[in-house]
Formats: structure tokens, C-alpha cells, sequence
């Protein structure tokens, strides 16, 4: 429970009163991840893993998130393998992104198979978070 509340505290440091879906949605993964053992979502720790590269097998052979979503959250991108377009994973730029908690779960399960071969930690997921969201939390 004390960690919890500090995780809590830590968080609300965090400007997210500015976009309301998102931010509940955010806010509500971010308390679940807590009550997982993550103590502190770090943007800084999200940004490396979103641009970090992982080995794959097949025809590509190293992946990261921005193989597909670009290492500009603010731009669109495109799916390595179907060349279909994916919306900027900025919530500034896309106001759906991260706005329909089920959507973010899938999302994480299937992207992080696909790119680091395993399913992402808690704790990689809340700093993702924190990443996509300081676009949001900068404007405040």
C-alpha cells in the first residue's frame, strides 16, 4: 500500500488534466501497473525502449517501434509488412490514441510480441506511457 501511495504521488506531479480520455485511461493503467510493483514511469526509460532495436527472425531480422510508428511519435507511420498506415501515437496529434483502455492492452500485447518477441513488462509499459504522454504533459 505504501508504494502504491508514492507511486501515486509521484505520478501526480504529472500534468493530466489536460486531455480527458486519455488521461483517465492513463491514469487507470498507470495505478494498475502500480499495484503490479512499478514504483515510477519514466519517459526518459520509454523513449530508449521505443527506439531501441531487437532481434527477430524472418525476413526482418531486427524491429523496434519505430520500424513501424517512426522514432517521430508526432508523424504517421507505416506497418512494416502490410505497408498499412498507422495515425501518430501522439495523443496531440492522434486525440483517439490512448483514450480506450482495452484498445492500449491489445495494443501492447500484440506490439510487443511483434517487436521485442515477448510481452512488455509492467514497468516497460508504464514508461511507454509516460513517452507517448509527454507530448500531452508538455502543453500543460
Amino acid at each position: 500500500m505504501k508504494k502504491l501511495i508514492l507511486f501515486l504521488l509521484a505520478i501526480s506531479v504529472i500534468p493530466l488534466s489536460h486531455v480527458h480520455a486519455e488521461n483517465r485511461v492513463v491514469q487507470n493503467l498507470f495505478e494498475q501497473y502500480a499495484s503490479q510493483g512499478v514504483t515510477q514511469p519514466s519517459a526518459e526509460r520509454g523513449e530508449k525502449l521505443w527506439q531501441q532495436r531487437f532481434s527477430a527472425t524472418g525476413k526482418f531480422s531486427e524491429r523496434s517501434c519505430t520500424s513501424c510508428h517512426t522514432s517521430n511519435i508526432n508523424k504517421s507511420g507505416k506497418h512494416i509488412r502490410t505497408n498499412k498506415v498507422i495515425k501518430p501515437m501522439s495523443p496531440t496529434e492522434n486525440p483517439k490514441r490512448l483514450t480506450n483502455m482495452k484498445k492500449v492492452n491489445k495494443w501492447f500485447k500484440r506490439n510487443c510480441k511483434w517487436t521485442f518477441g515477448r510481452e512488455c513488462s509492467a514497468q516497460e509499459k508504464a514508461d511507454i506511457l509516460a513517452y507517448l504522454s509527454k507530448s500531452v504533459m508538455k502543453q500543460k
